[in-house]
């Protein structure tokens, strides 16, 4: 046997991750090569490739908002409070009287006492003000964004929820038998309410559950969202 005959003999498929057809024999697939392992038993690099992309998916975290309006709102709120304080503290100092406005508060908080409606009703503002700007510093904001999976490490993409709606829409108008649809995306779900002129329904909605499954499997979003499908008949007039 030559060199060239014995380099052919020994020449080998390396394990892929191609699916195996049903059937094939297990999980070796048809070239008699295990696809499940080495010959030391280790796990193919494919393998850890995938589990790897799947925990970076899971770490995937939404767009947060920089929340400038509210920011900014509130940056001149109390600065316009500061400095009106502020410099009705230094009239004082210069020996001029307080504001009237000053005087009118000190009065009143000296009279009325905690349980006075015109006490109690600041304060709820107050608080209630309170909450909703610890509310909106916890919160990530940005609804309307839905993260995808990332390209690179480096990289982080986002995908409007309106638009997801309009690539799902599109996808559900090729299917046959298809009206008219309405597709409304939310964070975790994506709902479809398709109407059918002809086709059974049963068949309709088959097939937009495919159709749409595999339309959101390309979108590529981080989270995969939850679908639903409604097929009806239009409405007699």
């Amino acid at each position: 046997m030559s060199d060239e005959d014995e380099e052919r003999s020994d020449t080998r498929r390396l394990p892929t991750l191609d699916k195996t057809p049903d059937g094939a024999g297990g999980t070796g697939g048809t070239d008699g090569v295990d696809r499940t392992g080495g010959a030391d038993g280790a796990t193919p690099s494919g393998a850890d490739t995938a589990a790897t992309g799947t925990a970076d998916h899971d770490r995937v975290r939404r767009f947060r908002s920089a929340r400038r309006v509210p920011a900014a709102l509130v940056a001149l709120v109390l600065l316009a409070a500061a400095g009106l304080l502020l410099y009705d503290v230094v009239s004082v100092r210069a020996n001029r009287p307080a504001m009237t406005w000053r005087r009118w508060l000190a009065r009143e908080l000296g009279t009325r006492h905690l349980d006075n409606p015109w006490i109690l009703a600041p304060a709820a503002l107050a608080m209630v003000l309170g909450i909703w700007l610890v509310v909106m510093a916890v919160t990530p904001g940005l609804r309307q964004v839905l993260p995808m999976r990332p390209a690179a490490p480096d990289i982080r993409a986002g995908l409007d929820r309106a638009a997801a709606a309009l690539v799902l829409r599109d996808r559900a108008m090729e299917v046959a038998g298809v009206q008219s649809v309405r597709v409304a995306v939310s964070r975790r779900k994506a709902k479809t309410h398709a109407v059918s002129h002809f086709r059974e329904l049963d068949e309709v909605r088959a097939d937009l559950d495919t159709s749409l499954g595999e339309g959101l499997r390309q979108l590529g979003l981080a989270h995969e969202l939850r679908l639903t499908v409604d097929v009806r008949r239009p409405k007699k007039r």
